[in-house]
Order: structure tokens, then C-alpha cells, then sequence
């Protein structure tokens, strides 16, 4: 992925914490790799509730461990709570702040 992309990730998660680290947003944009080149797989859709269900048993649970001490409804809360932080982008949020905030909110980043 290019120096460019990486930056534009950066500025978008830069919104919601200016203080971001750079290492961390570039982990989670080079995990997400090809999803990221299609526009429907780069955004997560908090009005689906499969979606936001996938994000809770794929990147919360086993990229982040949240089921090791966190049930599925206090995992969802948190997912909650980074739609409503993000409710400014309308209907569908892009998926490295989303990810970058849920790992931030949670206590995680260092799991990214």
C-alpha cells in the first residue's frame, strides 16, 4: 500500500483523534488490505446489523481478544458508541477510523 494511501487514513483518522499514531492506522490499513479497494467492503454500514455482528466476531474478537472478557452485548455497545462518534459521516463510516477507534475506545490498540 502506498505512502499516499496511508497518509489519506491518517487524515481520516485524525478527525476523530488528532494524536493518532501513524504505526498503529498503518497496521490496521495493511490488515484490511484488498478490502480497502472496493468502496462496499471499506465501509462499515452501521445501519446492518450483520455488518456491525462481522465486525464484532471478526475484528473485536479475534484481532482485538474483547471475547476473552467481554460478552457479545457489551462488545456491540462499544461498536455502538464508535457509530455514534462517527454519526457525523452519515449512513456509512470507513472502515480503518472505525476499526482504529473501536481498538482506541476499547483499551486495544496495542492488539492492532
Amino acid at each position: 500500500m502506498s505512502d499516499d494511501k496511508h497518509a489519506e487514513y491518517l487524515e481520516k483518522v485524525q478527525k476523530y483523534d488528532a494524536d493518532a499514531d501513524p504505526a498503529v492506522v498503518k497496521s490496521i490499513a495493511n490488515k484490511l488490505g484488498i478490502a480497502l479497494q472496493n468502496r462496499d467492503s471499506s465501509l462499515v454500514s452501521c445501519s446492518d446489523t450483520s455488518e456491525l455482528e462481522r465486525v464484532r466476531d471478526g475484528f473485536a474478537k479475534k484481532r482485538l481478544g474483547l471475547d476473552a472478557g467481554h460478552s457479545d452485548d457489551q462488545i456491540m455497545e462499544k461498536i455502538n458508541e464508535v457509530c455514534a462518534q462517527m454519526a457525523g459521516d452519515g449512513g456509512n463510516k470507513h472502515r480503518v477510523p472505525f476499526y482504529y477507534l473501536l481498538a482506541k475506545n476499547t483499551g486495544t490498540l496495542d492488539k492492532v
